[in-house]
């Protein structure tokens, strides 16, 4: 897989991710990839969210290896 596509696929992701994020008033805004690293930040409700890190590692990893099983850890930077 190219890095184009997996940053499409990434993205596909993401596409997939944001309505659940929105509605609890949140959002993710994708940073970098670096090799098999995604670096995310997330906005809104989801900054002072008690279980952000769950939803990080349950929902937005599990759902971007899906579309791009060579993802191997996504990061939130604050």
């Amino acid at each position: 897989m190219t890095a184009q596509e997996i940053l499409e696929n990434v993205e596909k992701a993401l596409t997939e991710i944001r309505p659940f994020l929105a509605s609890d008033g949140g959002n993710i805004k994708l940073l970098s990839i670096e090799d098999t690293i995604v670096k995310v930040q997330l906005e809104g409700a989801c900054t002072s969210c008690s279980v952000n890190q769950m939803t990080l590692k349950n929902g937005v990893e599990a759902t971007i290896k899906k579309y791009a099983p060579s993802i191997k850890q996504v990061i939130n930077v604050e």
